[in-house]
């Protein structure tokens, strides 16, 4: 195995500062002056001055981020464990060999090639200045890691650059996280049964079409929506049947719906709807439309068609409403359209 190549010393810890720093603020050393020293400090000080660059290379080894040099013409100079672990290349098959030979081969989102086209290395060791990028390496089985790439060019003592340094550690776990969590606001925010949006999600778009209705006077109107006599068939057909039947009006309003009015599942029977752009008019229409819809509908059974219906109780914002007023009067429509015999709709 190659011995890998590093700076004496201190000479590691020269480099250039966080990105958008200029590099004359880049010239850190290790060793303090004598009067800032600790106390008890000067044994190991002497311990790291005698053990030199080993030192540097256990250090580097020991981190979890993959670590390697370059020198100006991009050749690996060092290529530390966390490298090999996260790449398949052992230290052997890459040291002395130019970057863009078929290793690392750092992509872009878009697929994009960076070795030829905005390598990062190249990029620091022009600019002088540190660099932070999300790419995809190739690892050695051939397949795309995402990881993190931090840039940031080797300066000799008169600033110039004499190579690079880059440290990248694996974006997996973030992205899956990422993922995690993006999946459970969206579970947060959806029924499971029906898979509509549910309660929480409703009042969330209400109160949203209330501040547009405040600021730029869009009217909207409220959908309150019970499927009649739904209790007697849990009763007496068990809550499968119920289920498929919450399914199937889900279904029958959802594809009834334009793509920006929101059909949600309120509670147990009851399902909401937030109509965007209508008047009180066009709202009745909507509305029957989707009474007629469901009424239209039919779950098949052994022998037998179950019909299905649902009551609607209707209201268009006002001027003063809030969200609590709108919700109160829609339900009150709807307790009367149940009172008028069901399958109907009434205007609150």
């Amino acid at each position: 195995m190659n011995d890998p190549v590093l700076p004496a010393g201190p000479a590691i810890l020269h480099h250039a500062p966080r990105t958008g720093e200029t590099t004359n603020m880049a010239n850190h050393e290790l060793d303090m002056k004598q009067d800032e020293q600790p106390p008890h400090s000067e044994p190991v000080l002497a311990a790291i001055s005698d053990l030199g660059r080993s030192f540097y290379r256990e250090l580097l080894d020991f981190l979890d981020d993959g670590v390697y040099f370059v020198d100006r013409e991009r050749r690996l100079l060092f290529w530390n464990k966390a490298a090999e672990e996260l790449t398949g290349f052992a230290r052997s098959e890459v040291v002395g060999r130019l970057c863009p030979d078929n290793i690392l081969c750092h992509a872009d989102v878009n697929g994009r090639i960076l070795c030829t086209d905005g390598c990062p290395l190249e990029q620091v060791m022009t600019t002088g200045k540190s660099k932070q990028v999300d790419v995809f390496l190739h690892h050695k089985d051939g397949y795309r890691v995402p990881v993190r790439v931090k840039a940031t060019p080797i300066l000799d003592a008169q600033g110039r650059a004499v190579g690079a340094m880059e440290v990248f550690n694996d974006r997996t776990a973030r992205i899956e996280q990422a993922e995690r969590i993006k999946e459970l606001e969206r579970l947060a925010l959806v029924d499971e049964l029906t898979r509509l949006p549910n309660r929480r999600h409703f009042n969330d778009a209400l109160g949203h079409r209330l501040a547009e209705w405040q600021r730029h006077g869009r009217p909207f109107g409220v959908l309150m929506m019970d499927v009649d006599r739904f209790k007697q068939v849990n009763d007496e057909c068990g809550h499968l049947l119920a289920d498929a039947i919450l399914k199937l009006v889900a279904r029958t309003l959802q594809a009834n719906c334009r793509s920006f009015d929101i059909v949600a599942r309120w509670g147990g029977e009851e399902f909401g709807a937030i109509i965007s752009q209508v008047d009180v008019q066009q709202l009745v229409l909507v509305a029957e439309k989707f009474r007629a819809m469901v009424a239209a509908s039919n779950l098949r059974l052994p022998g037998h068609a179950l019909g299905i219906t649902i009551s609607v109780g209707a209201t268009a914002v006002r001027a003063e409403d809030t969200a609590q007023t709108l919700l109160k009067r829609a339900d009150q429509a709807l307790y009367q359209a149940k009172h008028q015999g069901r399958n109907c709709v009434c205007v609150g």
